[in-house]
């Protein structure tokens, strides 16, 4: 089993017969209970049942609520697959039948079906294991929206309590007409920097505003001047995106409050880039602040929430291959580097090879009702992650399924 189409056959007998309704029943079930980043106990726990009724040896509470299985079958490369957990604050408008019942809370960024493609893949790929000579890690990730989950995998002990892996596979569901995977060879996803910002002025009477420092006019030009550092301070070739996500500031009509904040999101692809719009926050920061005579410097406090995840070329070449070979050449394509964020290759130790994907899943009803001609105009008007209409059509379960067994096999047919 070398050639690519050798791992496509074998991928198609291997997940040919799950139960078809069996995936959408636990699909719905986890979009019905949605939990929040290091409050999945629910859903790990689902994963972790059927984890250990398909032979795995399950360990719980990793980083809080992360789930790690092992299946371990002859001599061969050690593959970890991944999926994380967590929803998202936001409240659901999908109108389907199997809408969140938590109120705020909802599957808006589609990990209800990482998890269930991840546990399919991990069924389907126990039942056919005489026919691969290996290890499977099985990593059910929380917290990936908070960006912190990863990382507290890592610091629980993940590289050191399980074995080393040999390759880390990962997907993510993504808007687009349903049946194609995106893959890209090298920078794939950008990092993504939170940025908090404390604006410090003099709090005084309404009426008597020359008695005070107002920091919402002082920070409310922090925000202007913000929108030229892209405009102005990057060349056109890089890729930034700088948001001002949230401005806060008093409690009343009639006070002028004492500070304002400010919470920023950055989205860089290089390095050299991210540490000179990180600058130029700090210098219009602080500028703006001294040009408004606060009694106080300012606070600029950055997190850094994800690295940018690089695939390596010569893996995804390989998985690419067999995808296109799964579900035709045209379904695979390179998408380019995208500004959104992941903390998945903080799971891989130093040296060990990655590659992450996409899968697409807009429902061909709405992707053919959707206004535009061209692809891309059309992914500006069809729900998008983190959108509260956000609903992945369920046809791409079985997809995803083998999406995720088809690059475990490529490896272990290496």
């Amino acid at each position: 089993m070398s050639a690519p189409s050798a791992v496509a056959r074998l991928t198609r007998d291997l997940t040919d017969g799950l139960d078809g309704a069996d995936l959408e029943d636990f699909y719905r079930d986890l979009h019905r209970h949605p939990e929040l980043a290091f409050r999945e106990h629910r859903t790990a726990a689902r994963l972790a049942t059927r984890l250990r009724a398909a032979g795995y040896e399950v360990t719980e509470g990793v980083a809080g609520t992360g789930v790690v299985g092992v299946l371990a079958h002859g001599d061969g490369p050690v593959v970890w697959l991944r999926g994380d957990m967590d929803a998202l604050p936001v409240s659901e408008a999908t109108g389907l039948s199997y809408a969140s019942t938590v109120d705020g809370v909802m599957h808006a960024c589609g990990h209800d079906l990482h998890v269930t493609w991840l546990a399919a893949a991990a069924e389907a790929l126990a039942a056919g294991r005489d026919a691969w000579s290996g290890t499977l890690v099985v990593v059910g990730q929380p917290a990936e929206e908070a960006g912190g989950g990863a990382a507290a995998m890592v610091a629980d002990g993940l590289h050191e309590r399980f074995p080393r892996p040999d390759a880390l596979f990962g997907q993510h569901v993504a808007p687009g007409p349903a049946g194609f995977y995106p893959h890209r060879p090298g920078l794939v996803m950008s990092a993504s920097d939170d940025i908090d910002v404390v604006v410090h002025g003099r709090g005084g009477h309404g009426s008597r505003p020359e008695a005070a420092v107002d920091p919402v006019v002082t920070a409310a030009y922090v925000v202007t001047r913000l929108q030229t550092v892209v405009a102005r301070e990057v060349a056109a070739r890089e890729q930034v995106v700088l948001t001002v996500g949230r401005f806060h500031s008093g409690t009343t009509h009639n006070t002028i409050p004492a500070d304002a904040r400010l919470a920023l999101n950055l989205r860089t692809q290089d390095p050299q880039v991210r540490a000179r719009v990180l600058d130029a926050v700090r210098r219009i920061v602080e500028g703006e602040c001294a040009a408004a005579g606060c009694p106080r410097p300012p606070e600029v406090t950055v997190a850094s929430g994800y690295p940018t995840t690089v695939n390596d070329a010569a893996l995804d070449a390989r998985v690419a291959a067999v995808h296109r070979e799964l579900f035709g050449d045209g379904t695979v394509f390179d998408v380019g580097p995208v500004m959104g964020s992941e903390d998945f290759s903080l799971l891989a130790p130093a040296g060990v090879p990655y590659d992450y994907w996409l899968v697409t899943s807009t429902p061909t009803a709405v992707w053919d009702a959707a206004p535009g001609e061209d692809l891309l105009t059309r992914l500006d008007n069809v729900p998008a992650n983190h959108s509260p209409l956000f609903a992945p059509d369920p046809s791409v379960l079985l997809p995803g399924v083998r999406t995720l067994v088809s690059a475990a096999l490529a490896r272990w047919a290496e």
